[in-house]
């Protein structure tokens, strides 16, 4: 075998925040669908990520669950020593693709919101991406990926969103940031930001309030509101060397809402 071929048959791993849940585990599974190995964070549930980490084997793949709130930027360095045991653990020291998944949602009007509530938003959306990404870059791969997540509502004013969408749309100007800043190491970055999905974040609304599913249904070209099977496999697709030269962009993962 030549030297190439080996490195081509070399485990890719991938660090997914949030992904004991949601669109993180969905992003995790199918991942592991398509050869590459994850770390990913939880918050408190020990139970589930355990859980993704039995479906992640079945696949032929290792994750190995660490837990972290994203709002805590000073528990990142020791995070990241735990990074380090974690990719001994798979026969590496370095990753090669961190997807910033990990998120809380909040609904208040405007007028309504508070401090708190926005400084919670504030370390867990924007400043825990920042020092997160900025904690880890050292261990990325030369020519890797990052794929930050986003919200349709960047695009779309919904009224009681104003805080979590401001949080994100700080995500997407950093994306291009990123990009351009860490381009000198071939390190592509990109915004994927989905619509509407039936998961359990904000309660479960969309999944399971028939009234707000129908309304986000007729909202969208194709009909219907979002699954996680919408998304995880199009961020798992996005980090594949397929897609090696997107790079700086915003791509809005909704069927079509509200266009």
């Amino acid at each position: 075998m030549t030297a190439g071929k080996s490195a081509e048959a070399t485990p890719k791993i991938a660090i997914v925040t949030g992904g004991s849940r949601g669109l993180g585990r969905n992003t995790v599974l199918h991942l592991a669908k398509r050869g590459v190995s994850s770390i990913f964070t939880y918050r408190a549930n020990q139970a589930e990520a355990e859980k993704v980490v039995g479906l992640v084997a079945e696949e032929g793949r290792q994750a190995v669950a660490l837990q972290l709130d994203t709002g805590k930027i000073s528990t990142f360095d020791a995070f990241v020593g735990q990074v380090r045991d974690s990719l001994a653990q798979l026969g590496a020291e370095r990753f090669d693709y961190l997807v910033n998944n990990a998120g809380t949602s909040h609904h208040a009007p405007f007028e309504q919101t508070s401090e708190e509530e926005l400084d919670s938003l504030y370390n867990v959306h924007f400043k825990g991406v920042f020092f997160l990404t900025q904690k880890l870059v050292p261990l990325i791969q030369d020519g890797g990926r990052i794929v930050n997540i986003s919200s349709g509502l960047t695009r779309v004013a919904v009224p009681g969103s104003a805080s979590y969408a401001s949080m994100k749309g700080a995500v997407e100007v950093l994306t291009r940031y990123l990009a351009k800043e860490l381009g000198p190491r071939r390190i592509a970055v990109n915004t994927v930001a989905p619509g509407a999905v039936a998961t359990d974040f904000s309660g479960g609304m969309v999944r399971d309030n028939p009234e707000i599913n129908k309304r986000v249904a007729e909202w969208t070209a194709l009909g219907r509101a979002g699954l996680p099977d919408d998304i995880g496999p199009m961020i798992a697709s996005l980090l594949a060397d397929d897609n090696r030269w997107v790079n700086a962009q915003r791509i809005e993962v909704s069927g079509g809402m509200v266009i």
